[in-house]
């Protein structure tokens, strides 16, 4: 029996050399969807074929995606601070219109959407699901409002038709990220001893590894039109970073920030960024207002329905100790 064909697009970010590398595991051939002069180093060494193109060339996508039978929507503009979101928009929105609407013309049995918890609702008490209430207004930043609509897209291709299964991963944490996820900056600068106090905030994390089967198990029985919260473990922001510090032998920081505090030191950090350094700053305000949440997340529906597994969080984050330590925690520092 011929070896089935999938395409990742965005396969050399984080979360998409995962699932590039769990679809190969499989036994699939893979084909990785990747912008023009894109850094391949997280694909290095891997059998994959590559397909060049931005998001939102339909000619592009529409080649890219021809006869592979399974469609994963990885690729996204994940920045939390963005000096002009237009492109933001245009990558995030309409890209994603772009790869349902061709992947459908194409014949793709089943197209998984990346989305995130970011685009979920998150209760006074307690863990979101994906039914807890939400609305656009509720999100924060461009980044979030532009997955928010993105996901709108996919839930309303579903209703017409395409074979969409949206997933909603929380934090991933593990190997590769390379460029990095904001996640994966606290744990770099963390152990570059640049991470001197916390906020009183939670999030779920994830190991990226079983993020990935995710996806997999989304593809083959996820039901059409329904998301499903890809999370591991919830953790306050203190207790990642007790578990940062037991992993790796370092200190963790003892002193709590209050939010007026960061929100502060953020505003200034905008303010330099956007009128010296064109950088993005050490501390945004979108991260900020994130952290005034917990980002506690439940999800049981992909235990139940998908069969969805996660192992000890404990052994993702020390994949990525050992990870930003051979790489140099020095690097890009700002």
């Amino acid at each position: 029996m011929a070896a089935r064909r999938a395409i990742v697009t965005g396969a050399n970010g984080f979360v998409g050399c995962h699932v590039a590398r769990a679809l190969l595991a499989r036994g699939d051939r893979v084909r990785a969807l990747v912008r023009p002069n894109a850094d391949l180093a997280a694909l290095a060494g891997l059998d994959v074929e590559f397909a060049r193109g931005d998001l939102r060339d339909r000619a592009a996508i529409e080649k890219a995606v021809a006869d592979c039978g399974e469609v994963y929507h990885v690729a996204a503009d994940y920045r939390l601070w963005v000096p002009d979101p237009a492109a933001m928009y245009a990558s995030n929105v309409e890209g994603t219109r772009i790869v349902i609407e061709a992947a459908k013309a194409a014949g793709a049995k089943r197209i998984v959407y990346t989305s995130t918890v970011g685009t979920l609702g998150i209760p006074r008490d307690g863990a979101g699901t994906e039914v807890t209430p939400v609305s656009l207004a509720d999100m924060t930043g461009p980044y979030k409002r532009s997955k928010f609509m993105a996901e709108q897209v996919a839930l309303e291709a579903a209703h017409r038709g395409a074979p969409v299964v949206i997933v909603n991963p929380s934090t991933p944490i593990g190997a590769l990220d390379l460029k990095p996820t904001p996640t994966g900056r606290i744990v770099r600068d963390f152990l570059a001893r640049r991470m001197p106090a916390y906020m009183d905030t939670g999030l779920n994390l994830v190991d990226v590894e079983d993020c990935a089967r995710g996806h997999l198990l989304a593809a083959e029985r996820g039901r059409i039109g329904e998301k499903y919260i890809l999370g591991g473990e919830n953790l306050t922001l203190k207790e990642m970073f007790d578990r940062l510090a037991r992993l790796s032998g370092l200190p963790a920081p003892r002193v709590r920030i209050p939010y007026a505090v960061a929100f502060g030191f953020a505003l200034g950090a905008e303010v330099v960024a956007r009128a010296v350094t064109h950088r993005a700053p050490r501390a945004s305000l979108t991260e900020v207002r994130m952290a005034r949440k917990r980002m506690f997340f439940d999800c049981a529906k992909a235990r139940r329905e998908l069969g969805y597994v996660t192992g000890p969080i404990d052994a993702a984050i020390a994949r990525a100790i050992e990870f930003f330590r051979k790489t140099g925690v020095n690097r890009d520092a700002a």
